[in-house]
């Protein structure tokens, strides 16, 4: 059985390394959205790392976000491993879900790999924009959430925490594919 982890990543910048996870969160769904479990962590910022400027002028923007990826920091190492505990405790098998896939999933495989030696994820992330592509028909860069209908979400705020987003996207992603299983696609609803 795949359980769809979705995923949201907190970062200082663009790249693991020299930029860090500041945090993450993950909420585990079974298809018909039945949200299982979740992990959260806020992280201390690596060493040798340094906030991206124009990440960190983002930032700014958002103080009551920063301020709660900010407080109860673990480090990289022992979140990591309890997340791999997590992510291997869960009734099935992990499918790594975000929006943006390729961003959210190049921290958190990296993150794995650095600080627990392994990624149960393998090499591959589920993207929602992609899969929203898909069943919308239409070009990536058109396929934003703007675009998207308004049934495939839940009244779930973004709000730039980690596992709120993680929520919501979850919600989003099990959402699309209940619709895309049901053949019940209109994309002009």
């Amino acid at each position: 059985m795949e359980i769809y982890v979705s995923t949201d990543v907190e970062t200082d910048g663009p790249i693991p390394g020299p930029n860090s996870m500041l945090s993450f969160g993950s909420a585990a769904y079974l298809a018909d959205k039945t949200l299982l479990s979740t992990f959260e962590a806020n992280l201390e910022t690596l060493p040798a790392a340094q906030g991206d400027p124009k990440t960190m002028t983002w930032w700014a923007t958002q103080p009551e976000a920063w301020t709660a990826c900010r407080e109860n920091l673990q480090s990289p190492e022992t979140a990591m491993v309890r997340y791999l505990q997590w992510l291997k405790e869960l009734p099935g098998k992990p499918v790594f879900v975000a929006y943006p896939a390729a961003f959210d999933f190049l921290f958190v495989y990296w993150y794995l790999i650095r600080f627990a030696g392994e990624s149960p994820f393998s090499h591959s992330a589920l993207d929602i924009k992609t899969f929203a592509m898909a069943m919308l028909g239409s070009d990536y860069r058109d396929a934003t959430k703007r675009r998207m209908p308004r049934r495939w979400f839940d009244p779930i705020p973004h709000t730039h925490r980690a596992l709120d987003d993680a929520i919501e996207q979850g919600a989003l992603f099990c959402n699309m594919l209940q619709e895309h299983r049901g053949g019940e696609h209109d994309g002009d609803k």
